[in-house]
């Protein structure tokens, strides 16, 4: 009860209730029925609450939320001849290999735009002199409270990649490509769907628009770091 009270306090947008929708009962009672803050790390707090639905039944509901209070950021790198990187990340949850961007949870002192800056860093040794904002997402509003950023990012080059964090190969890919593997189920990551088609609705996948000038026949997606 100590722990969710003071999650309360410092994060009320987490407790408000709004006219129509699923309440959430504070109670003290009503909290310790529900269980409260079940799990909490450095990164993730996952509680459950009781509620009341519309219709007046009383339940509980389940909840994973991250525990900074900074929005994490997504990326997407973008090469001189206007081909994207995504990395193959090897995701505990799933126990799968994944094709996606670099991304990762928001930090206390840093912005969307550092935390883009610091993942490109990290997990593919890229330095972005400049980042394009495309916009926000929820990743899955069923289960997760997470608000994540969008930037497409100006990259030079693929440097050193984390491989300690699971990440054994980086690809580029033109938009084309990257599409047809979303379209073929090649590519399953969501944040990686929402980049890419955030990218091309602002006109980032557009031959006219690269962000850079240069080509590459389609159809050659190469490795460009890792084994």
């Amino acid at each position: 009860m100590n722990k969710y009270d003071a999650l309360r306090a410092a994060r009320p947008e987490w407790f408000r209730n709004t006219p129509g929708g699923i309440d959430i009962e504070t109670s003290p009672e009503a909290v310790a029925r529900a269980g409260g803050v079940i799990y909490q790390d450095t990164r993730r707090i996952v509680l459950c609450d009781a509620v009341t639905f519309p219709g007046g039944a009383p339940g509980t509901y389940l909840r994973t939320m991250s525990a900074s209070p900074q929005p994490g950021a997504a990326v997407l790198p973008v090469l001189p001849d206007g081909t994207v990187v995504l990395v193959e990340h090897f995701r505990h949850a799933t126990r799968s290999w994944h094709l996606e961007a670099p991304r990762g949870f928001g930090a206390a002192g840093l912005t969307s735009t550092d935390t883009a800056a610091k993942e490109l860093s990290e997990e593919i040794g890229a330095h972005a002199p400049e980042l394009f904002a495309l916009g926000r997402v929820h990743p899955d509003t069923g289960a997760l409270g997470d608000e994540v950023r969008l930037f497409a990012a100006l990259i030079t080059s693929v440097g050193a990649l984390a491989t300690a964090e699971g990440i054994r190969k980086a690809i580029a890919l033109t938009f084309e490509e990257g599409e047809g593997m979303v379209r073929d189920g090649q590519i399953t990551d969501g944040l990686t769907i929402a980049l890419l088609y955030r990218a091309r609705l602002h006109g980032l996948a557009s031959p006219a628009a690269r962000l850079y000038t240069g080509s590459r026949p389609a159809g050659r997606h190469r490795a460009v770091a890792g084994v």
